[in-house]
């Protein structure tokens, strides 16, 4: 027998809580790194963003580059759609614009017909509102140029 193995079947308690104790199997590897995405990559992306959005009628679109202020994203787009059914259709085309740009994964929150849609493409962000709760949210103030003023 092993010594960790000998120290274990003297140690009390069930197989399980022995297991729990000993923690995960040590690896050579450590935790996995996400890769971030090229400046030039960032940019294509976000103009199929915006061109997708503007070609769907959104109103008042605003990029920010968010990179050193966010650790969840490095852009950010932000658009106002007038009704649910706009907003939930700049969103399904977006999605299959973004898939079609070669982004495998993209996460759609709130498409089933609410005030605010978030779609994450990975390195970018995407808020979609209503005129008045885009107001009351004021994403803009909170990750704007004004924060970085105010510190």
């Amino acid at each position: 027998m092993k010594p960790a193995l000998a120290d274990a079947a003297v140690a009390p308690g069930s197989p399980r809580k022995k297991t729990i104790a000993a923690g995960p199997k040590k690896t050579g590897t450590t935790r996995v790194k996400k890769v971030k995405t090229e400046a030039s990559e960032l940019d294509r992306l976000q103009a199929v963003i915006v061109t997708s959005l503007e070609d769907d009628k959104a109103e008042n679109v605003v990029a920010m580059d968010l990179a050193g202020k966010a650790m969840f994203c490095d852009r950010m787009v932000i658009a106002s759609g007038l009704a649910d059914r706009q907003i939930s259709a700049m969103a399904e085309h977006l999605s299959e614009k973004l898939k079609d740009a070669g982004l495998k994964r993209v996460q759609i929150e709130g498409k089933g017909g609410s005030d605010w849609v978030l779609i994450d493409a990975g390195d970018i962000v995407v808020h979609l509102f209503k005129p008045e709760a885009r107001t009351m949210y004021a994403l803009e103030k909170m990750w704007g140029v004004d924060l970085d003023e105010a510190v």
